[in-house]
């Protein structure tokens, strides 16, 4: 297992195969993917292909999303960090780096995403030299959208992604000088 980071509560590593059964209980939850686009996952082969997707991600990319466990028990709670989007285009962008996290409904409202969202960006600034990382939500998504205010990134504006017919909101946050 590659431990990137490490917080007072939670250890954030590569996902791995052995996360299939947390990966499925995450995405399978309708609640989770409200603001998703309302797809929940059905069979754990897709939460598979999710991480082996993300797994390729580590490869060709030098960085996908990352598993969050809660370290005082090593249970999955969900992932975090950063994804370099070369493949799609949000807001007239391209080739940029994102901050996300998508946690078990269980482990929400307990400051989880923030925490590890902090600890996320400053590898983005320390370790990858990263000078601008963006976010994004859909719109109705308040709980998503404070947490991005909450690290530091500023709102910049609303847009529709026509691809999945959805108003999301784009945020930026440039490296600390």
């Amino acid at each position: 297992m590659n431990i990137h980071l490490e917080t007072q509560r939670l250890i954030i590593r590569d996902l791995t195969e052995q996360d299939i059964d947390g990966m499925f209980a995450l995405d399978s939850d309708p609640e989770v993917h409200k603001y998703l686009g309302n797809k929940p996952i059905k069979h754990k082969d897709e939460a598979l292909k999710y991480i082996k997707d993300v797994n390729t991600q580590y490869v060709e990319r030098g960085i996908g999303r990352w598993a969050v466990e809660l370290k005082e028990t090593g249970k999955f709670i969900g992932w975090c960090g950063l994804r370099l989007y070369t493949d799609y285009t949000f807001n007239n962008h391209t080739n940029f780096h994102d901050i996300g996290y998508r946690l078990r409904r269980e482990f929400w409202g307990k400051g989880y995403a923030t925490e590890a969202s902090k600890v996320c960006l400053k590898y983005a600034w320390n370790v990858m030299k990263l000078n601008t990382v963006y976010g994004i939500t859909e719109k109705g998504n308040e709980a998503s959208h404070k947490v991005l205010l909450k690290i530091g990134l500023n709102y910049i504006e609303d847009f529709f992604y026509k691809p999945e017919n959805m108003m999301l909101r784009w945020y930026s946050i440039s490296k600390p000088k």
